[in-house]
């Protein structure tokens, strides 16, 4: 089957023949539809082919009865400026992860820039810079929300506000700076909850020079909005502390691939538990020591789904809408005005699995066909994952 790859043209998109929909929602993540319908990057309708405006299409895409899925929003990532990390001194690695079906990344804190400044002034100047450059370039499409600041002891209110002003919206982890204890972080965490910024801490053992320990009691003191990688950024508390976690606070529940892979099943599992799945999210945590992974979202997928007995549909959905909602953005849901955010995946070559969700859940990664962000194609059949046994045809009319 020969690929055609759009033109990066906005306009009117059609997607048919889709065999699973799997729409990020987890209360509902298998959706009855064969068809989406996308004008100038916005999901505008889903459905059966016969209840949706197909016509006038500039772009139709037939999925051949493959998988259409939100695509992947990584919750935890450490970028620096454009397509580099002078953790791993690799160009290229955000467009290599947008090939394992990455399309959104959240920063956790540029804090690999060498020579990162922590003076309350340089600070903020990189948090800005940081957002500002992202927000102008995005590495192979993907949807970068850069400039999360590291806070450091003698911050004060104003700081918060000062960042908000100029578009700020994410602090990165608590904890690897100088402030640790859970009292200072819970007056600043409330600070940037104040102004809209929202706030991730650093759970477990130290991870670059300067971070340290942030313990169970930490976390709950301090109240961030994401506890970060609650197995682990690598080492991880205890197992039952992080079940701890799960029970004794209300935020959100990250789980990276680079930590504790035992203690990530457990702390899925217990959120299933306690009938909150919705607030499971997952990153990568990378770049890191262990290097970058542009497949460390669909090894995480299929680590819970095997691993961890969790329905693939639902681990997907971990990935995806579950982000998107505690994180507000408007993609990782398949959904009317949502952005048309697309992984187009089947099962790869020669998998035990008789279809996606079988091969997933024996732990299989799935092949990608094929990219789509903001209704555009990124890329086609995925340099990185294993071949997809079927993958999509595009047709673009002039």
């Amino acid at each position: 089957m020969a690929e055609v790859i759009a033109d990066g043209k906005s306009g009117k998109v059609v997607i048919t023949n889709i065999g699973l929909l799997l729409s990020g929602d987890i209360d509902k993540p298998i959706l009855d539809a064969d068809t989406i319908v996308v004008q100038d990057g916005l999901i505008v309708a889903v459905g059966k082919a016969k209840d949706c405006d197909c016509s006038h299409a500039r772009t139709t895409i037939d999925v051949h009865q493959t998988c259409v899925a939100p695509g992947l929003i990584d919750s935890h990532v450490h970028p620096v400026f454009g397509d580099w990390t002078p953790r791993q001194n690799q160009l290229g690695w955000i467009e290599s992860t947008m090939n394992g079906g990455v399309t959104t990344m959240i920063s956790a804190g540029e804090v690999h820039l060498p020579g990162r400044p922590k003076d309350i002034v340089g600070l903020k100047a990189l948090a800005i810079t940081a957002q500002r450059a992202f927000d102008n370039f995005r590495p192979g499409g993907v949807k970068v929300l850069a400039g999360a600041p590291i806070i450091e002891k003698g911050m004060v209110e104003h700081d918060f506000k000062e960042l908000a002003e100029a578009g700020v919206t994410l602090l990165g982890e608590v904890g690897l700076g100088s402030v640790k204890a859970g009292y200072e972080a819970k007056e600043m965490v409330a600070w940037a909850r104040k102004y809209g910024i929202q706030s991730t801490i650093h759970t477990g053992g130290p991870s670059i020079p300067g971070s340290g320990l942030i313990d169970k009691d930490v976390v709950l003191e301090a109240d961030a909005d994401i506890i970060g990688h609650i197995n682990g950024g690598h080492t991880s508390l205890s197992e039952q502390h992080v079940c701890d976690l799960c029970e004794q606070s209300s935020r959100a529940i990250e789980i990276v691939h680079n930590g504790n892979e035992k203690v990530a099943i457990a702390a899925a599992q217990a959120a299933l538990q306690l009938k909150c799945p919705h607030r499971v999210i997952l990153g990568t945590d990378g770049p890191a020591g262990s290097g970058v992974q542009p497949l460390g979202m669909l090894r995480m997928v299929a680590l819970l789904s095997s691993l961890g007995n969790i329905p693939a549909e639902l681990t997907f959905c971990f990935a995806t809408g579950n982000t998107a909602r505690l994180r507000h953005l408007n993609c990782g849901l398949i959904e009317v005005d949502r952005a048309a955010d697309f992984v187009f995946i089947h099962k790869a070559q020669h998998t035990a699995g008789r279809d996606l969700l079988d091969s997933v859940q024996r732990g299989d990664i799935p092949g990608i066909g094929m990219v789509m962000i903001d209704g555009i194609v990124r890329c086609g059949r995925s340099r990185n994952t294993p071949p997809a046994t079927n993958i999509p045809s595009v047709t673009t009319y002039a």
